[in-house]
Parts: structure tokens; C-alpha cells; sequence
């Protein structure tokens, strides 16, 4: 139970009314993950509520039995993934009950007490991860002959860390999110030590030591040891604590403790127990002093750096596992582009968003993605031969991603085609399909999505559908006499009767309707991403893109176009004022974004799904994840906004060589076309000579300043 849980249900307790809880509690601050905030850290930093405490009676009184429950469990819950072991029946040593909903039996002690009555606890992670790695080496076993041994990969491929600095981490376990991305490009990685570090540090607590290992790894600047006994343990990662074995090391060699001594600092580092920090905070500084010399100053500076590690600090085996599996992925990623996408796709298909994640990087790859094809589908993704796309292989939607599709009708329709081979016309295909288990909703869900479209255009096939199915049984007679005459039809080699299609003359299906039909049976869009379609009416505009922002610092005043893809109102608990939290999408990316009340009246009307429009706001990094909190929205460009023929957004880590560069190109191609860059602190430059600009040339520049 959390400080302001303990006050509100103390207050209900003792007969107070929810108002009285309600203030007290929210004059406590929030703590951050891995650091809760307590009752008595909040009477310290917060005078409004230290000023309550010492001059109302009710709030002493209240906060006072709040102190005594605060910590306490409050209901039950279960981990997700921890088992207890013991020597003989959990009942031996711990009082069990089946779980709330559910079958599983659990111990009524919480994790601490468990371990203290005896148990042995275990956390048993299972990682997705490993599904689409070992899935990925079957798939290059099958296009190339190659059979990877993953204990045996080069533990030293520039691909594989080019990669990862350029920023491609899409499907990198453990490497993926925005903030770990942005310090990747910064830190370069050239060893698998370098991944060890990220996965250690990036978390609540040792996180903010990222930026000192960044710049002791490139020189600039010098680590620092507080004792020069400490280089022995942490040259390897310039000074800085990366691990829980560098304190217990530390511990030892500076303060003295042994293995016995330094096992209970472990636990007391490793539970975040604050009772026992506190109590071995004065045995350490006690032990520095008396140990190797050190100034009381500097032992208590050690200690301090000490502390982050209670949020969630690794031990070194733990970064080592992560990390390897970390660079395994990006191995497969780097050098079996195509292999390692489809295993993706394959163990990510019942997830839309990450689906959509997943053909938005194969498109970056140069990886094309088909539509489900009733003769070349199978159930999930798979790899085929296509000269046009990357290493020669693109990936086919498989059946199973088209929704109102259900694997008793997919078997259905892969066993009769493996039996009896590929459907001739949408006719045979329901002649030699059909029944309750691929009905009329199944039919026109695999039309909608493109499924039929070797056979016909869609909107022909649906219009004609009814008619079809209506004659089938008629049809299926006939041949049993054989007579053709209902349909038109001819005789293969082996004289077995094929079906011709016939459908009436009606408008095609558009574009756009396309597109919609995909994304609603799909859930993505797959014939072409129309995001850039429906933002072209602010192109040529000198703005950002998306992905540009995600380099942007904190409180960046910042405006760019994007489209609505996503957005949920909600009310405040203050006054119910609504307010709205958006998915901004262009075609480099997606952003979160936050309408407050204020705003939320004034722009309501411009929130709708699939808006194209105009913002202005700041940009917000909270837990290293970036948001824009928006101050106004439009949907046009300011008047005086500037348009060229084409925008370059320089990312933040474009190096001086990389601007030679793509100078060069730019000079090599001229031509009447005007454009403008813009650089990462936001200055624009507009190019004073005219460009031959093309999608060629797009995809070179893209090649530079992502080398």
C-alpha cells in the first residue's frame, strides 16, 4: 500500500469524510517507478502538507495510523511470472489459497515473507522473443540451406552494430523503445558489452548514469573513481556503476565487508528494503573510513551512487543473458532481413499494433509486403521468391490476419488446395469450398481484402457473389450428369471440368475504398500506406517530420502536421473537465500527444479519426518516452508558413562528413527544384541553387544520413 492509498483508506476508517482524504492525500507527491514516495519523504519536501500536519489535528491524526499500514500488502495480486520451490508441500511453509478468478494456487505470503519462511522464488520470464529467433533461423534454413548456430555467431559484425547505431531497432529484444533508440545512436555500440550496459542502465534509477558512459566512451570526458581501488572493478565501463556486482565488490574491497557481510547489502540493494539500506548505509561509511582511508565526504558520496540501484539495478549474469539475446536478434535482424521480419509478423499476428509496426519497418527495409492470396497464403506469414523486393523475398499475408477468418475455414480452404491444387476461378473455389464453415461472411471478408483479385476486381465479385452462390448447388448437380450449360466452362489436361467466372459490369472498387477494407479486416494498410496522400495538402511546408521530434529536448516548442489516427477523451478528477490523449501519424512515425482541458474546448470539433491537421505545442519527456502537449490544432497551415519542392529534417546525430555528403549529391543533381533543410536545433537553411528532386534521389539522401 502507497502513501496516498494508506491515507484515503485511513481517512474512510476513522469515519472522515472522502473530501478530507481526498485533499490530504493529493498534497502528497507521486513517486517514480522503483522509488515510492513515503509519507515521511513527502512531510520533508512538501510544506503545504507539512503545514497541514503540525496545525490540523484530523490530518496528524489521520497521517499518524497511515505511517503504521503504509507498505502493507492491501489485496491480493499475483506475479506474473514468479514460482515458489520447497523441499517438501508449499503447505510446510507457507499457508496457500487458489487464486481470485482463476485456478492457480498461490502463496498468502508476499514475495519477502516467502523467502524469509524458506522458499526458493523464481521468476520465469517467457519472451516472445525467443519464438520469432528460433522461428527466424528456421525460415534461413529454408530460403538459404544455412543452419545458424546462435552459441557461434561473431560476436564483432559491423552490420549488426551499424545497424543499432543508425537507430533500426524495431524488433530488437529489449532495444526497441524511443528512448533507448535515441541513446543507441548516441552511443554507438561496437561490442556486446555496450548492449549489456544499455539493458542495465536503462532503467528507472541507474538510467541517468547512460550519458556519463556516453561521453567517458568517446573521450570526453575522464571517468572518475572515488578510491583507486575501484578501477580494477569498473574500467570496463569507464567508472560508472553499471551492475549490482560492482557494489558487492566495491563493498568488499572499500568497506570491508565479507561474503556473509555483503550478501544482506545484496538484499537490502536488490528488495529495496529501506529498513535494512538504512541500517547498512552506517556499517559502509563506517567501513570506507576505517577500511581504505576514505573521507567521510567521499564514503558517503559512494553510498550515494549506491542508491538508484534500489529502483531496478541488474546484476551482471542478468545484462550478460539480455544482452546477448539483445545481439542475437540484431544479428538475425541485420543479416536475414526478410527471414527475421516474417518470423516477427508470424508470432506478433494476433497484435494489430505491432503488426502495423512490423510491414511500417519492412517498407523501410525495402521489404515488400503482398496482399493474402487465396492460392499463395497460408496460415501465417510466409517468405516467397520476388525480385523487386529485398534480398529477392517479400512476405505474404497469411490467412489468419484477415478478421472474421477462422482456422477451421482456413483449414478448409489449405487442405482442399494441398489436395486438389490451386483454385482455377472464385467459382471452383466455391464449389470445392463451401459450407457453413466458410459461409457468406467468410467469402466476403477474403474479396474485401484483395484475396480473389488474380480471379476479378472486388467490387465484381461482390456484386456478383449472391448469384453465384445461389447456382452453386444447381452447378454441383449438373456435373454429377454431366452437363456445363449454367456456366460456361472448359476442360483441363486431365479433362476434369474448371468453372469460368461470370459477374456483372459494375464500378471498381476505389482506392481509397481499398485501403479502408484493409484496414478494417487487416487492420493495417498493405496495398500502399495513404498517409502521405492524405498530408498532401500540407506538403512543401518547412516542418519537422514525427521521427524528427523524437530528438527534440524537453519543452521544445514545436509544430508539424500529422493525421488523427487514435484518440481517447477522458474527464479530469478535479472538475470532469474533458481531455483527450491522440495518436499523431506521418509517414516516419507515430506520436503520442495530450489535449488539456483549455485547449480540448476550443479544438473538439478538429478531433476525428483519419483528420489530417496542423499542431503547435511542446514537447514532453516523461520517462524518457516523448509527447507532445498540444496548444493548438488546425486544419491549414499558417498563412505565412513557407512551402518548397521538397524538406531534408537532418537527424541529431548527422555527422559533419554526412552534410559534406549529401551537399555533394545535391549539387551532382541540379535542376529547378526548391528545397530547404532543416537542421536539429530547428534553423533552416533554404538551398541556394535548384535540385533535381525525384524518389531516387529521396532514397539517396535517406542513404547518407543514415550511414
Amino acid at each position: 500500500m502507497m502513501a496516498r492509498g494508506a491515507v484515503r483508506d485511513t481517512a474512510r476508517v476513522l469515519g472522515y469524510e472522502y473530501a478530507i482524504g481526498d485533499r490530504i492525500s493529493k498534497l502528497i507527491p507521486l513517486g517514480k517507478q522503483g522509488f515510492p514516495m513515503s509519507i515521511d519523504k513527502a512531510l520533508n519536501i512538501t510544506p503545504d502538507l507539512k503545514q497541514l500536519y503540525d496545525t490540523n489535528a484530523d490530518t496528524k491524526k489521520i497521517m499518524s495510523v497511515a505511517r503504521q499500514i503504509e507498505g502493507c500488502a492491501r489485496q491480493i495480486s499475483v506475479h506474473a511470472c514468479g514460482i515458489v520451490i520447497s523441499p517438501t508441500t508449499v503447505n510446510d511453509f507457507s499457508p496457500t489459497q487458489i487464486e481470485a478468478g482463476g485456478d492457480k494456487i498461490i502463496t498468502q505470503y508476499e514475495m519477502h515473507a516467502a523467502e524469509d519462511v524458506g522458499l526458493i522464488k523464481y521468476d520465469i520470464l517467457g519472451i516472445r522473443n525467443l519464438s520469432f529467433l528460433g522461428q527466424s533461423i528456421l525460415n534461413v534454413r529454408k530460403t538459404r540451406g544455412i543452419d545458424i548456430n546462435l552459441r557461434k555467431l561473431p560476436l564483432d559484425d559491423k552490420k549488426t552494430f551499424g545497424m543499432l547505431s543508425k537507430g533500426d531497432t524495431m524488433g530488437v529484444f529489449q532495444l526497441g523503445s524511443e528512448g533507448m533508440t535515441k541513446w543507441l545512436k548516441e552511443m554507438k555500440p561496437n561490442r556486446v558489452e555496450d548492449l549489456m550496459v544499455m539493458v542495465a542502465l536503462y532503467r528507472p534509477g541507474p538510467m541517468d548514469n547512460i550519458s556519463a558512459y556516453i561521453d567517458c566512451k568517446f573521450g570526453r570526458k575522464k571517468p572518475e573513481y572515488l578510491h583507486p581501488n575501484m578501477e580494477k572493478f569498473l574500467s570496463k565501463t569507464f567508472g560508472v556503476l553499471v551492475y549490482q556486482d560492482d557494489i558487492l565488490f566495491i563493498a568488499i574491497e572499500i568497506a570491508g565487508y565479507n561474503w556473509v557481510s555483503v550478501d544482506k547489502l545484496r538484499k537490502a540493494v536488490g528488495k529495496k528494503i529501506p529498513e535494512e539500506m538504512s541500517i547498512q548505509h552506517k556499517i559502509f561509511v563506517n567501513g570506507c573510513q576505517q577500511h581504505s582511508n576514505m573521507t567521510k565526504e567521499n564514503a558517503e558520496k559512494l553510498w550515494n551512487l549506491f542508491e538508484p540501484f534500489q529502483g531496478y539495478g541488474f546484476n551482471k549474469a542478468h545484462a550478460a543473458s539480455y544482452g546477448m539475446l539483445s545481439y542475437r536478434t540484431a544479428y538475425m535482424k541485420a543479416n536475414y532481413p526478410v527471414e527475421y521480419m516474417c518470423a516477427l509478423l508470424t508470432a506478433e499476428s494476433d497484435d494489430t499494433e505491432k503488426i502495423t509496426d512490423g510491414i511500417a519497418e519492412c517498407r523501410h527495409l525495402g521489404i515488400i509486403v503482398s496482399s493474402p492470396n487465396i492460392n499463395l497464403s497460408k496460415k501465417g506469414f510466409e517468405m516467397e521468391k520476388n525480385d523487386k523486393s529485398l534480398d529477392k523475398m517479400s512476405i505474404r499475408i497469411g490467412l489468419s490476419a484477415i478478421k472474421n477468418v477462422g482456422d477451421i475455414a482456413i483449414d478448409m480452404i489449405i487442405d482442399e488446395r494441398e489436395k486438389n491444387g490451386p483454385y482455377q476461378s472464385f467459382t471452383d473455389f466455391c464449389l470445392r469450398v463451401s459450407g457453413s464453415k466458410v459461409n457468406k461472411r467468410v467469402l466476403e471478408s477474403l474479396i474485401k481484402v484483395g484475396a480473389f483479385d488474380t480471379f476479378a476486381e472486388r467490387n465484381a465479385i461482390l456484386a456478383g457473389l449472391d448469384i453465384i452462390r445461389s447456382n452453386i448447388e444447381k452447378l454441383s448437380s449438373k456435373r454429377l450428369d454431366g452437363q456445363f450449360g449454367l456456366f460456361d466452362g472448359h476442360e483441363d489436361k486431365d479433362n476434369s471440368f474448371i468453372p469460368l467466372d461470370k459477374f456483372p459490369d459494375v464500378t471498381p472498387m476505389t482506392e481509397k475504398e481499398k485501403l479502408s477494407l484493409e484496414k478494417q479486416l487487416l487492420g493495417v494498410y498493405v496495398t500502399e500506406n495513404p498517409i502521405s496522400k492524405m498530408l498532401e495538402h500540407f506538403q512543401g511546408a518547412s516542418l519537422p517530420k514525427i521521427k524528427d521530434l523524437l530528438d527534440k529536448p524537453d519543452n521544445t516548442v514545436s509544430k508539424f502536421t500529422g493525421i488523427i489516427t487514435k484518440f481517447k477523451t477522458i474527464l479530469t478528477k478535479k472538475d470532469s473537465s474533458k481531455m483527450a490523449f491522440i495518436t499523431l501519424t506521418d509517414d516516419t512515425g507515430s506520436l503520442e500527444a495530450v489535449i488539456f482541458p483549455k485547449a480540448f474546448i476550443q479544438f473538439e470539433n478538429l478531433l476525428i479519426e483519419n483528420q489530417a491537421v496542423y499542431i503547435e505545442g511542446k514537447i514532453s519527456n516523461r520517462n524518457d518516452e516523448k509527447s507532445i502537449l498540444i496548444d493548438s490544432i488546425s486544419l491549414t497551415l499558417p498563412e505565412n508558413t513557407k512551402r518548397f519542392d521538397f524538406v531534408i529534417n537532418i537527424p541529431q546525430s548527422t555527422s559533419q562528413s554526412q552534410l559534406m555528403d549529401l551537399n555533394r549529391l545535391l549539387k551532382n543533381n541540379p535542376n529547378g527544384h526548391r528545397g530547404v533543410i532543416i537542421m536539429p536545433t530547428g534553423k533552416e537553411i533554404t538551398l541556394p541553387y535548384g535540385v533535381k528532386y525525384n524518389s531516387d534521389l529521396q532514397k539517396e539522401i535517406d542513404k547518407i544520413l543514415r550511414s
